[in-house]
């Protein structure tokens, strides 16, 4: 086998283990669950199945293949998600209003163009895959963040049933003791991060720039459950000091009062979760929490979120790895082993940092359409950092910029405390 036939072969074979894994994650749905859009913010499930085939569809079969015949022209305007340089999008919010195509039809896309997929690798002639190498390599990273996207839109989906479906049997997780809070120092200097170049990295990510970090300090695990009971019985959401001015109107407006699918019952916290209600576990880091309650925690407990520049640089070190959607869990758990003296950096939760979602000082987004895919989004959103426990673990990295606006709670997202020093 010639190098360019390794190289095919490697990524067609990439290609076919990420698309499987989508499948695995719809594989406990019923047909009618493919259907549901209950807000805005999540998405039918089948429309994640087809629009992460419309990419391939778009960006490689049809303008590489030569010969490829697509499966629905109509499908490009129902499943293109926001490239506006590219074609007018169906409505986000009416995605769930689709009873058609169904199910069926929409395996049936998926399989197409596989088949497609496989027979243009096949052939596919050295400067070709040269070309399309970086465009395969984002829409597979593409549609790692819709299998993440299925898994917490399923939750939510799931969580507005009276009948409190079941998605999977909870599955049984060995813990460890909780470490004490303890903090890390970190000098103050000119720091340096940013993607460097080597292996996949998303535009946001780069380039490598340089920062000024006074002296600060980082907590060595994310907040937990318990610590966030406290915040709440203590009244955390009935006092306006805590809370940012946009925060406080949208708590009172959304008349939150814990996290999302939190329920008090007899006196004991309860939470939905993909296998059904059950207890809050004190000691799992607390998630489903919205920047605005990230932040008046912070200020309840007299620290303040850190900066994503001092999230990267505190964790540059760190090993990726930690309780990813490979393990089928799906939920945060309470194992704090760790090879390090910092815990659950990477999966779990997302951690919300204080940093404003912005271009990086020389950041350049991609030509043409494809350049939709982050910049325009650098408005009125803040950075998470780490990944969760709905993320593939060869999906995140040191660098990775996750963002969501302030009110958002449906992601998997906690908090890592920092002061001052």
């Amino acid at each position: 086998m010639s190098i360019i036939e390794q190289r095919s072969s490697l990524l067609l074979k990439r290609y076919q283990q990420i698309r499987a894994f989508s499948e695995q994650i719809v594989t406990p749905l019923k047909p009618e669950d493919y259907v549901i859009q209950s807000v805005t913010d999540v998405s039918p499930p089948k429309w994640h199945l087809a629009h992460t085939t419309w990419f391939f569809e778009t960006f490689i079969l049809i303008p590489y293949h030569g010969s490829y015949e697509c499966f629905n022209e109509t499908y490009d305007y129902l499943f293109n998600s926001y490239y506006e340089t590219h074609g007018k999008p169906y409505p986000r919010h009416k995605r769930g209003l689709l009873s058609r195509p169904s199910v069926k039809e929409i395996i049936q896309y998926r399989t197409y163009v596989d088949e497609n997929m496989v027979s243009f690798f096949d052939r596919c002639e050295e400067g070709i895959l040269q070309e399309i190498t970086p465009i395969m390599e984002l829409g597979l990273q593409h549609e790692q963040q819709h299998q993440e996207l299925l898994i917490t839109d399923i939750k939510y989906n799931f969580s507005i049933n009276p009948l409190n479906p079941v998605y999977h049997e909870k599955v049984a997780v060995s813990g460890s003791d909780l470490p004490d809070l303890e903090w890390h120092s970190f000098e103050e200097g000119i720091v340096e991060t940013g993607h460097p170049g080597e292996g996949f990295s998303f535009d946001n990510e780069r380039p490598v720039h340089k920062s000024w970090l006074d002296a600060y300090t980082l907590a060595n695990r994310p907040v937990t459950n318990g610590e966030f009971i406290n915040f709440v019985e203590d009244g955390g959401y009935q006092e306006p000091s805590y809370w940012l001015s946009e925060g406080w109107s949208n708590i009172k407006e959304a008349q939150w009062q814990a996290p999302l699918y939190w329920e008090k019952v007899d006196g004991n916290w309860y939470t939905f979760t993909l296998s059904g209600m059950k207890k809050v576990e004190r000691n799992e880091p607390v998630t489903h929490i919205s920047f605005f309650e990230a932040d008046a925690f912070a200020r309840w407990s007299g620290n303040r979120l850190p900066t994503e520049t001092e999230w990267e640089y505190a964790m540059k070190q760190v090993t990726v790895k930690g309780n990813f959607a490979d393990n089928r869990i799906f939920h945060p758990n309470f194992d704090y082993t760790s090879d390090n003296q910092m815990y659950k950096v990477f999966g779990d939760v997302w951690e919300w940092t204080s940093s404003p979602y912005t271009h990086y000082p020389r950041s350049k987004p991609l030509d043409g359409t494809l350049g939709e895919y982050n910049a325009k989004f650098m408005c009125n959103q803040m950075v998470l950092r780490g990944g969760s426990c709905a993320t593939q673990s060869t999906h995140v990295r040191h660098t990775y910029r996750n963002f969501f606006h302030p009110d958002k709670r449906w992601q998997f997202s906690g908090i890592r405390l920092a002061r001052n020093e």
